[in-house]
């Protein structure tokens, strides 16, 4: 291995404006990815989803990113990844007023995929361009902090920006939001973006491209299948196709001249370590987010504006790892502050479940603020050991790398968290012999459909959604322990295989490709 020189050029003000663009982008693309879950009661109450529709609605948008960010990061690499970025924009405007006025469950599930595809586009962009732009370590690892800030922040952030829209107007609105955004992305990001690439990138092997998604897709679903209706023959199937796949996938990066994951990448512990530890612990925290602004607006009785506002404490913490990142990594190193950050986030997972059964909001709070503090410290400090870990001009590959490993968790989280708390809140529930098929099918269902049917309809009814209310908070706790627990497996992962000291390696394949 040879031991890349490290420019010494600094950043000067148009690179931090320039970093507060590429961060709108990211901020807007993790609101999109949580703004939807406050609006689950009121979509549900118009358009009536079935409760795999819902989790499709919830899931897909990631789905659909995971399976064609290895693709987009390789192609910004080779025709520019301001160009990719500004093209993506377009896309996720237009999707976005698609989704805003879909008049049916299946018509928003395929403009939620239409977003994912141009979300797509932008999210390895912006990683790479901040590793073009940022060449000093320092300033590097605070400018991640801040693109850091925005995901975990954003992700936050969507369940507020979806309670202020909700409150004044309907559902559709927390799409609409998306396209003036977009409109101030496209014009100072025309201006304000350097333009890079990979001078020595070779086509896009469009097979490779294909076996990526029929990797990813069938896997995913096979896990859906398998939790919501149990192992059989079908889920199976899928899942050995979806394996295959992979299989096909990987040997034939090995052969390729001008892979499309260059899978020696791997061999690097700060690399390979950085992204299971992000994967792991982002499966945990996205699954368990996803249902709970519903617990806030279903079982606490919070307005939307309300339970926006509640999950606050998470988005502050998350930005106040800014202004301390850099003297954890000085002082810990890249390794054990990832492990340690994790390990916060996993004792505040396991302080939201006992909150969860608290009568008052204040244990919620600190719980959230632990969990978010957490996260990220740990997704600032694995993004930044991923693309230190490579030459610049394959910053693009690597951080769809990342992001695929970290909008797969996303997906994998809420299918499988998500069906995991569908079933214990079915275990729990008791529902009377003399209750209707029609009620009976609603309250089994989800919570969000108990509660359109059975809201003010006498003391009865009132008594069974109770009962519902209790066990949807039983499921919650379960599920909050259950991502406790594999929150501290990423946080050993990350302690015992990521170097303490971040070491800036070319691999001999790099090497052998630019002779």
């Amino acid at each position: 291995m040879v031991e890349a020189t490290e420019p010494s050029r600094g950043a000067g003000r148009r690179e931090w404006v320039a970093l507060g663009v590429l961060t709108l982008a990211v901020v807007l693309l993790a609101v999109d990815g949580t703004v939807l879950a406050l609006a689950v009661p009121a979509l549900t109450a118009d358009l009536n989803p079935s409760a795999t529709q819902l989790l499709w609605i919830g899931d897909i948008y990631s789905f659909a990113l995971a399976g064609l960010l290895v693709t987009m990061g390789n192609l910004a690499d080779r025709i520019g990844r301001k160009q990719l970025l500004l093209i993506g924009t377009v896309g996720f405007g237009l999707a976005s007023v698609l989704a805003a006025f879909a008049p049916s469950a299946e018509l928003l599930i395929a403009a939620r995929v239409l977003l994912g595809v141009s979300g797509a586009t932008l999210m390895p962009s912006t990683l790479s361009i901040i590793r073009n732009m940022f060449e000093v370590p320092a300033q590097r690892t605070r400018a991640i902090a801040i693109w850091s800030a925005g995901a975990t922040g954003g992700a936050a952030l969507g369940p507020l920006v979806g309670g202020a829209l909700l409150e004044q107007f309907w559902w559709g609105s927390v799409f609409l939001i998306n396209v003036p955004v977009m409109v101030v992305l496209l014009i100072a990001g025309a201006l304000l973006l350097p333009e890079s690439r990979n001078p020595d990138s070779g086509p896009i092997d469009l097979l490779s491209a294909a076996l990526s998604v029929a990797t990813i897709l069938p896997v995913v679903y096979a896990v859906k299948h398998t939790v919501s209706a149990g192992f059989d023959l079908q889920g199976v199937g899928v899942a050995l196709i979806g394996l295959a796949a992979g299989v096909w996938f990987v040997r034939r990066q090995r052969r390729l001249t001008y892979p499309l994951v260059d899978v020696s990448l791997f061999r690097m512990p700060a690399f390979a370590g950085a992204v299971s530890a992000n994967t792991i612990s982002i499966f945990a925290f996205s699954g368990l987010l996803f249902f709970f602004s519903q617990y806030l607006q279903l079982v606490r009785g919070f307005s939307p504006l309300r339970a926006g506002i509640a999950e606050l404490p998470s988005t502050i913490a998350a930005i106040g790892v800014i202004f301390f990142v850099g003297a954890m990594i000085t002082r810990l190193g890249r390794g054990p502050a990832i492990g340690a950050g994790l390990l916060v986030a996993a004792l505040g997972l396991v302080l939201l479940a006992v909150a969860e059964g608290l009568p008052t909001y204040l244990w919620i709070a600190v719980a959230i603020a632990v969990i978010g503090l957490g996260v990220g410290v740990s997704m600032t400090l694995a993004t930044d050991a991923v693309i230190d870990a490579v030459p610049r001009e394959r910053a693009g590959a690597a951080s769809s790398i990342s992001e695929t490993g970290y909008e797969l968790g996303i997906a994998l989280g809420i299918a499988v968290l998500g069906s995991i708390q569908t079933l214990f809140y079915r275990l729990r529930l008791t529902v009377p012999a003399d209750v209707s098929q029609q009620d009976r099918e609603a309250v089994t269902e989800s919570l969000a459909s108990a509660t359109r049917v059975l809201a003010d309809r006498g003391p009865e009814a009132m008594a069974l959604l109770e009962q519902a209310r209790h066990a949807f908070t039983g499921g919650m706790q379960v599920t909050a322990v259950i991502a406790a627990a594999l929150t501290l497996l990423a946080g050993i992962i990350a302690w015992r295989v990521v170097p303490p000291v971040g070491k800036r390696q070319v691999q001999p394949a790099d090497l052998r490709k630019k002779k």
